[in-house]
């Protein structure tokens, strides 16, 4: 029988940290939290201090029951839920319904689930930091009283099924202002002049600059060609030679936002399916028979981008035999911590450097591997040597016309050898080679070429956008970002049109009502100041019912004025342009839980509903009598069937096209590829394709 009791939060990880302790302990899981607010009522006294009134969670019951039993077997019980303020929450619930003395050393926390750390912890034991329990309490609570409050009114005076709250709603809020900008944008003509020049039989480009004493900005057509007029001849002199030695630092190990952010730009995964994935890594993976499950990566949930000296000095050592000495960074100064950073753990890495994603093909799934060589290369890189890259810069000058050619070559790759950040603007060229030069030098133009141009507007904010913007205001928590993006699209006020967010009209008549009754919910500064304070809880600098106490108090007539007040808007469906098949009636646009769907406007009476189609033309080539459509998954994912459904089944997730394989006339498909997209012929026996086009 064991001695101690240990509760997790996660099956996957209690099995893993058993094996680690040996025959003492006995782990169990929570599966979570096991106590929350109710769902059915607010649950917050709002007379008496806030008192939150917390309930078993409907079907924890038996979890509970089984801890409790558990516990009675044992000498001691070790709390090991997660390393931040919702883990400390979990211990705490536990404590209180396990009969726990929350200041006896019960509570166990560590960054990674491998042997060391986990022998590690438990040599350090200390008693559950109430600090970290307020300020998820208050989290909880403000989220509860502003959601409880301002979703009914929602509810009762727009439609079922709305919610706010403070994240999502400034997300919203972004979302929107962009929008407006969009429309409300105005574009501006301007010119460039781009040139193609060659020196000893080389070719090279280079833009116009100015006019020999400054920079000129090109405004009309009429400058341009006056520009052109003063051009005389061919042959340009150099005038200016400027060649520099430039370093580049890798970029640090990632946080949790920095992750969601490269995932979404290298790997085109959604900030949802990002932490999915990490959290798979983090409570582990069984490797083989004799090490079983192992933690492969440290908490994903983090804002810091420290990391300690032992993952620094393994990563070191794999870098001096994969690159040699040269590779390895030298004395890093830490980065200095984002003001609003908590700092509680270190930055995301995999648990052993060693353990190279190449080891790991045959053992993880396809996406499990790409996240981990996203991880595992960012953080090998981060302690790598600077790149080194001499650059050059000439001006060449034809009759007071000067134009300016930039280059630039990697001299030292360092980092650069295994990974460059991605970046959602377009990439700069690492190796674009000049022909030597020197001042007085002759070249010669090749083809000069005036092009006309108009600024365009600010891009829609994507996922990795967004996420970024979120963090720099302060708004929201590494845990915050990921469900607050899938919100906002399950409420059906946003929707992504080519990886971008739009807003729906439900999303802008939600936001016009909240910034007309409830503003500071949308504030972006009120909002970052409530992460502050909620920050300071943590630190023991205030109490939480001060917090809950300023905001509620102002709050709350708020709440009674908009219920008052707040005039019922009514959206009109949508016409679909058909007719129902069932009872004639015109079908509408509906907005459900997956999205967009069509139904009988004649409901309840006719209860006909169908999923919204796009035909591709392409005749099936299946049952060679239907037409390929274009549908949308649960998840939103799109692919292409054949509108005869359930009697044909046939479903692509690649785009067929309506001509045939030349070399077996069997299906053609567009397949999605880094490079661009290729078509493939279906046929398994068929080598055909073309070449991607971008």
């Amino acid at each position: 029988m064991a001695d101690y009791l240990v509760i997790v939060e996660s099956p996957a990880k209690a099995k893993t940290i058993e094996r680690y302790l040996g025959k003492k302990y006995k782990v169990k899981a929570s599966i979570g939290h096991v106590r929350d607010l109710p769902r059915s009522q607010m649950g917050i006294d709002t007379e008496n201090n806030y008192d939150p009134k917390y309930i078993t969670i409907r079907g924890k019951g038996p979890v509970l029951q089984e801890l409790k039993t558990a516990a009675k077997k044992v000498k001691k019980i070790y709390l090991a839920a997660d390393p931040d303020r919702e883990g400390e929450a979990i211990a705490w619930h536990l404590a209180t319904a396990l009969n726990i003395d929350i200041n006896s050393d019960c509570r166990v926390v560590f960054n990674e689930i491998t042997k060391e750390a986990i022998l590690e912890s438990f040599k350090h034991p200390r008693p559950i930091n109430m600090d970290l329990v307020d300020a998820q309490q208050a989290r909880r609570i403000l989220d509860r009283l502003v959601g409880y409050n301002i979703s009914p009114i929602l509810w009762k005076k727009v439609k079922k099924g709305l919610s706010a709250g403070r994240v999502q709603s400034v997300s919203l809020r972004l979302i929107i202002d962009r929008e407006n900008e969009i429309k409300s944008f105005e574009p501006e003509e301007y010119w460039s002049i781009d040139a193609s020049f060659e020196k000893n039989k080389k070719q090279f480009d280079a833009f116009y600059y100015g006019n020999g004493k400054e920079k000129v900005k090109l405004t009309n057509e009429q400058q341009v060609k006056d520009i052109l007029k003063g051009i005389k001849g061919s042959e340009f002199e150099v005038m200016n030679v400027i060649k520099r030695e430039r370093k580049r630092n890798a970029s640090p190990a990632f946080t949790t936002s920095s992750l969601q952010q490269e995932a979404a730009r290298k790997l085109n995964f959604r900030a949802k399916k990002t932490m999915m994935l990490a959290q798979q890594l983090y409570e582990g993976i069984e490797l083989s028979k004799k090490e079983g499950a192992v933690g492969l990566i440290t908490y994903m949930r983090t804002d810091s981008t420290r990391i300690s000296d032992t993952a620094k000095t393994e990563a070191k050592s794999y870098i001096e035999t994969k690159y040699g000495k040269d590779f390895i960074a030298g004395e890093q100064k830490q980065a200095k911590a984002k003001a609003n950073a908590q700092d509680a753990h270190e930055a995301i890495r995999p648990t052993s450097a060693m353990r190279t994603p190449e080891e790991l093909k045959a053992i993880l799934s396809r996406d499990q591997l790409r996240l981990y060589r996203l991880i595992w290369e960012r953080f090998i890189a981060s302690q790598m040597s600077p790149a080194v890259l001499d650059t050059v810069t000439v001006d060449l000058q034809n009759n007071d016309v000067l134009f300016r050619a930039n280059g630039s070559q990697v001299k030292f790759a360092g980092f650069m050898k295994l990974y460059i950040e991605g970046t959602d603007d377009q990439e700069e060229e690492t190796n674009k080679l000049l022909p030597e030069m020197e001042i007085g030098d002759k070249v010669k133009s090749l083809e000069i070429e005036p092009k006309q141009h108009f600024t365009q507007p600010p891009p829609r904010y994507s996922e990795a956008r967004l996420v970024k913007t979120l963090e720099e205001l302060g708004i929201g928590r590494p845990s915050t970002y990921a469900p607050t993006l899938d919100t906002i699209q399950k409420r059906g006020y946003v929707q992504l049109d080519a990886k971008r967010f739009v807003p729906t009209e439900l999303g802008e008549i939600v936001h016009q009502a909240t910034l007309e009754f409830f503003p500071e919910i949308i504030n972006i500064e009120f909002t970052a100041q409530m992460e502050q304070n909620l920050d300071e809880i943590e630190e023991g600098i205030t109490q939480w019912v001060n917090v809950i106490d300023e905001f509620y108090k102002d709050f709350e007539p708020r709440v009674k004025y908009a219920d008052e007040v707040m005039e019922k808007i009514e959206i009109k469906d949508e016409p679909a342009g058909e007719d129902c098949e069932k009872c004639g009636a015109p079908m509408v646009f509906k907005l459900g839980r997956y999205g967009k769907f069509m139904a009988c406007s004649n409901f309840p009476d006719c209860r006909n509903t169908k999923a919204i189609v796009k035909p591709i033309d392409v005749k099936c080539p299946s049952c060679e009598t239907g037409e390929i459509v274009e549908r949308k998954s649960k998840t939103k994912r799109i692919f292409y069937g054949c509108n005869q459904y359930p009697e044909c089944d046939f479903v692509s997730w690649d785009k067929p096209i309506s001509r045939p394989c030349p070399k077996c006339s069997a299906l053609l498909v567009e397949k999605k590829l880094k490079k661009g997209v290729q078509i493939q012929c279906t046929n398994s026996e068929c080598d055909y394709e073309e070449t991607p086009s971008q």
